[in-house]
This record gives C-alpha cells, structure tokens and sequence, in this order.
C-alpha cells in the first residue's frame, strides 16, 4: 500500500494510542523526520521514550505514551499542518504559537525540526509541520 502522508500516519497512530490507552505504538516505516519528531515530543514532556529496532525494511520505531497518576493523558491534541496538498509555512516574525504557548508547533527549519519557541529565539523560519497541545 502506498502512503501519501507518513507523517499524518504517524501522528494518527500517536492520536488512537492516546485516545485507547495505549501504553506503546508502532510506527512504521521509520524516516529521520519521524525520529526528529519523536526526539522533540519525548524534549518537551509529550511522550515517555522512543526507541528505534530493526534494520532496513523491518526497522520500527516504538513511541512509549506518557500518561498522568489517573490515566490522563500528556497528549490532548495533535494536528498535522502543513500537508503534501497544501504546504504551510511561516516567515521568522510569523511563527504560530499553539494556545498562546501551553502548546507547541514543530517546525522543520533550514537548521533542522525545532519547536516554535526555538525558532523564534533562532529567528528563523520554515515548513510548519504539527501542533501538539
């Protein structure tokens, strides 16, 4: 089956864990956008760990969900932004902020994935990618 969005499919596969109560999720296949996406979620606090096994074509990253002493979820919300059919991107005075800064955007910039706060202390902009809230 050929994907068109594997970034919205990881995303997705974040969203129905959290919304099941999942303790893990599998993602597959595994591209360096998906582990720098993985490596900003687990840097603010969204999920627990990632881990990526494998070689090849049966490489896979497993995303641990963080949750809180009553099941709750860290994760309320994830959005995929800017999409194959429509690409979205923000100048360096024009960052979005997510719920004025309770969230974060993921933005993937001339000097790599970031997160909103680090692009504004960057000045720098790019491909506005997810909100995670």
């Amino acid at each position: 089956m050929n994907m068109t969005d594997p970034i919205a499919d990881m995303l997705t596969r974040i969203r129905n864990g959290v919304q099941a109560h999942m303790d893990t999720v599998e993602v597959t296949p595994v591209s360096k956008v998906k582990v720098e996406i993985a490596r900003i979620l687990k840097a603010e606090g969204y999920i627990e760990n990632y881990a990526v096994t494998g070689e090849g074509i049966d490489k896979k990253m497993t995303v641990t969900l963080k949750y809180t002493g009553e099941k709750k979820s860290v994760i309320s919300g994830i959005k995929r932004i800017s999409k194959p059919g429509l690409r979205v991107y923000a100048k360096n005075n024009e960052v979005p902020s997510v719920l004025n800064g309770l969230g974060i955007a993921i933005i993937s910039t001339s000097d790599g994935m970031m997160t909103d706060r680090d692009a504004r202390k960057k000045h720098t902009g790019g491909e506005v990618i997810a909100y995670v809230w």
